[in-house]
């Protein structure tokens, strides 16, 4: 399991997710951290204001492919920010 440096304190937890693999799938345990958790630690420990961390996040965290068990981000919301984001999507992808 890969550790994102400098965000301890945002972990969560453990996931077990299932890779696709060349024949058949890998199950794969990851790490598993709060994203609004590192927002914050960018916010309070590195001074950047909230656009500069998300962006950061993006960039450096989101975007990078580190191998099966890159560690997964979890945004906390309710169901209403979870229709809303499902309807968004289905309007990119012509649903």
């Amino acid at each position: 399991m890969r550790l994102i440096d400098g965000f301890d304190a945002a972990l969560i937890g453990i996931a077990t997710v299932w890779q696709k693999a060349s024949q058949g799938a890998n199950r794969v345990d990851t790490l598993v951290y709060d994203g609004d958790a590192i927002v914050s630690i960018l916010v309070h420990a590195h001074g950047m204001d909230t656009s500069e961390a998300m962006e950061y996040i993006s960039f450096n965290i989101e975007g990078a492919y580190v191998g099966e068990d890159t560690p997964i981000i979890v945004w906390p919301c309710d169901m209403e920010k979870i229709k809303e984001f499902v309807a968004t999507h289905q309007e990119e992808v012509g649903e």
